[in-house]
């Protein structure tokens, strides 16, 4: 499943390879993942001009001009893969997006993707991004103040829930969140009002440097980026990592269950 370092990715390999484009035509395979009739999505998009991509959490933004965003998310996982003149689109694509110069990029999820337009004026009301937390990749926005102030929202919540929650941070999954907890040194079951100044401090670094680590190595070995090409993240700390030693202290490596979720912990290093 995709999460901050591989959506972030892509949007930064899309801003350098599609700005300046102009759309020509709009394919779309699976309607239901529109937020708007395949009519009215292609009148939208057709005839704009890709101006800026960014990323927010798991959201891709496409800026168009004039006054259009195009949103697109993976859901459980999938793949926006970018097509030069002449190249085939995926059988499996749900939409495609081409170019006046014939180039193209298509999205292919497995499950609950999306592929939205929306005029630019009108991002505030679009509901599945509006509510986005703050960008933990961001110095400016996602300062260690910033952080504290979301655990004071949620003194009696559980850490690991808390850095899920979309709302709070933007990007967290199940995937990143194990090898988070366990360089800060926390049981994902801990409650926020729990955690000292100390582990306060440790969770925010922990959170900045796993995820820069990961964004640096393009992300996944099983995800893909803009052309096809595997992310070269693979050596997690402990998640996933169930029965084999942890890398600080040598014991053995649990799967627990985490209410929804299941986590990988070390049960001597993380309290």
């Amino acid at each position: 499943m995709p999460e901050l370092p591989e959506v972030t990715n892509l949007a930064r390999q899309m801003d350098r390879e599609l700005q300046g484009r102009r759309l020509a035509d709009v394919d779309v395979v699976q309607p239901k993942c529109l937020n708007t009739s395949p009519e009215e999505f292609r009148q939208m998009l057709v005839n704009t001009e890709v101006s800026h991509v960014t990323s927010r959490g798991k959201w891709i933004f496409v800026d168009l001009v004039p006054e259009t965003t195009l949103l697109l998310c993976l859901g459980m996982g999938g793949e926006v893969l970018f097509h030069d003149r002449g190249d085939p689109l995926p059988a499996n694509r749900q939409s495609a997006v081409r170019f006046e110069d014939g180039s193209a990029f298509s999205q292919h999820f497995w499950w609950f993707g999306y592929v939205h337009a929306v005029k630019t004026s009108e991002l505030a009301s679009h509901t599945m991004t509006a509510s986005l937390g703050l960008n933990p990749l961001d110095d400016r926005e996602f300062t260690l103040d910033a952080f504290d102030r979301i655990l004071e929202r949620k003194r009696r919540t559980v850490i690991k829930s808390v850095l899920l929650d979309q709302k709070n941070i933007a990007g967290i999954g199940n995937v990143y969140v194990q090898d988070i907890l366990f360089a800060a040194g926390l049981h994902p079951l801990r409650k926020t009002t729990d955690l000292s100044p100390t582990e306060r401090v440790a969770l925010y670094g922990a959170i900045r440097s796993q995820l820069r680590n990961a964004l640096e190595l393009g992300g996944l070995v099983y995800e893909k980026d803009l052309y096809g090409q595997q992310g070269r993240f693979k050596d997690f700390l402990v998640g996933y990592r169930e029965g084999n030693p942890c890398p600080v202290c040598g014991s053995i490596i649990q799967k627990i269950k985490t209410g929804s979720t299941s986590s990988f912990i070390c049960p001597h290093c993380q309290t």
